[in-house]
């Protein structure tokens, strides 16, 4: 057997061996390899991100502009992430994995190849970088629900919480060093180094895993294979809606580092070299909050842990917007970056634990739909009200939906346990 749920067979004992602490997870010969490619065109992707928003902010001057950016990258989750998440669950999760970073690799090695053939003053505006933008949001809702419904098939059952919070360290990472990364590279080299290095980071992500020996099916029962099905679920488990609300809601917090810095790195007299500094400052937050994410997870419990995350994510936004200076914005955004990983890697745990196996690619979808597809809404009205009105004031309202939804996630309202299957599909196991 390939693959890496590793059930003993009925004469072996019955006692599961321990599971694995993070470092030997790490150096596992399918998770390991899978990390490091995860992260490589992770920290791509956020490079394509910031650099991205500082071209559309100086061929356009326009917050809103550089919201239209978030909103053709991630507007595709709305549309799409569904059937993708269908796919996911009836065909080979690790070969459409593959097709999404290709094709995202595409998206913006295209841009690169634009803008060293005509260089930034021969764009016609900033259009061209939506348009690589919506490609690479086509690769992100091609690939993303195959690549989080892997991650149970990456290691035994009674590791999935360690591997989940595992998972989220490249997005943490990235967010760190991706930006910073971008930032000096395009202010060095210019941007189309810049999306070249992007383009080749998801291309390296393929080589890695092509080989990797995985199980990459889903485990069925023959129950419903629809698109609905996924969401017939929520009536079976509400807490699972829930949890998705909350990730809706980490999405729109989010969405700042991305679509307001350069408004509030101008508002500062400052320009793209502090926009990467206040982006790597949220991504060195969340990545700091990784070192004591488990004594938390353990002292307050998972359900605890993900409304302490959204309590710190609100009120490093609502800070951020307020405070007088860079120096007190970077701390602001290195405590809402702590607070996005707490309540992220809770939250998605907690989501992972309740899923049949055979649902999963389609209720992930759902969470792609939530964290990503919730980005494109979120930066069009917060780069409207950015300009209309003024950074602060859009910061403020990001962290009011925050921390509505810290209340609406409260541990008491996740206790429930589904009721028994009704839709096709067996209950969680």
């Amino acid at each position: 057997m390939t693959g890496r749920n590793r059930t003993p067979p009925s004469h072996a004992a019955t006692v599961p061996p321990a599971p694995r602490g993070s470092f030997r997870l790490l150096a596992d010969p399918v998770f390991g390899p899978f990390f490091v490619g995860k992260l490589l065109s992770t920290a791509g992707i956020w490079i394509h991100n910031v650099v991205a928003a500082i071209l559309a902010f100086e061929l356009s001057g326009s917050a809103f502009v550089v919201g239209l950016v978030s909103v053709a990258q991630f507007g595709p989750q709305l549309i799409f992430a569904p059937l993708s998440g269908a796919m996911a669950d009836r065909g080979d999760r690790r070969r459409q994995v593959v097709l999404g970073r290709v094709i995202a690799a595409a998206g913006s090695g295209g841009l690169a190849l634009w803008i060293a053939v005509v260089g930034v003053d021969g764009l016609p505006g900033a259009w061209p970088v939506v348009a690589a933008a919506l490609v690479v949001g086509i690769g992100f809702v091609v690939g993303g629900p195959a690549m989080n419904a892997l991650i149970p098939a990456l290691v035994r059952p009674n590791e999935l919480a360690g591997a989940v919070a595992l998972n989220s360290v490249p997005f943490t990472i990235a967010r760190a060093g991706g930006p910073a990364i971008g930032a000096v590279v395009a202010a060095s080299a210019g941007p189309a180094t810049a999306f070249a290095i992007a383009a080749a980071t998801n291309l390296l992500f393929v080589a890695i895993l092509l080989p990797l020996r995985v199980r990459s099916r889903a485990e069925t029962s023959g129950g419903d294979r629809r698109v609905r099905a996924g969401l017939a679920y929520l009536r079976q488990d509400r807490a699972i809606l829930l949890l998705l609300v909350g990730v809706g809601a980490i999405g729109i917090g989010a969405d700042p580092v991305i679509t307001l810095t350069p408004s509030l790195s101008a508002g500062f007299g400052q320009g793209s070299t502090l926009v990467g500094v206040f982006a790597s400052s949220f991504g060195v937050g969340a990545g700091a909050a990784f070192l004591i994410l488990g004594t938390l997870r353990r002292r307050i419990g998972l359900p605890r842990l993900g409304t302490l995350g959204l309590v710190l994510l609100a009120a490093g936004t609502a800070a951020t917007g307020l405070a007088p200076t860079p120096a007190i914005a970077i701390g602001a955004l290195l405590v809402g970056g702590a607070g996005m990983t707490m309540s992220l890697t809770s939250l998605s745990t907690q989501l992972q634990q309740r899923l049949p196996d055979e649902l999963r690619g389609r209720v992930m979808a759902l969470w792609s739909v939530a964290f990503l597809g919730s980005r494109p809404v979120a930066a069009a009205v917060n780069g409207a009200v950015a300009d209309a009105l003024t950074p602060l004031v859009a910061l403020l309202c990001v962290a009011a939906v925050v921390g509505l939804a810290a209340i609406w996630c409260r541990p008491a309202r996740l206790a429930a346990r589904p009721t028994p299957a009704g839709a096709g599909v067996g209950a969680p196991g």
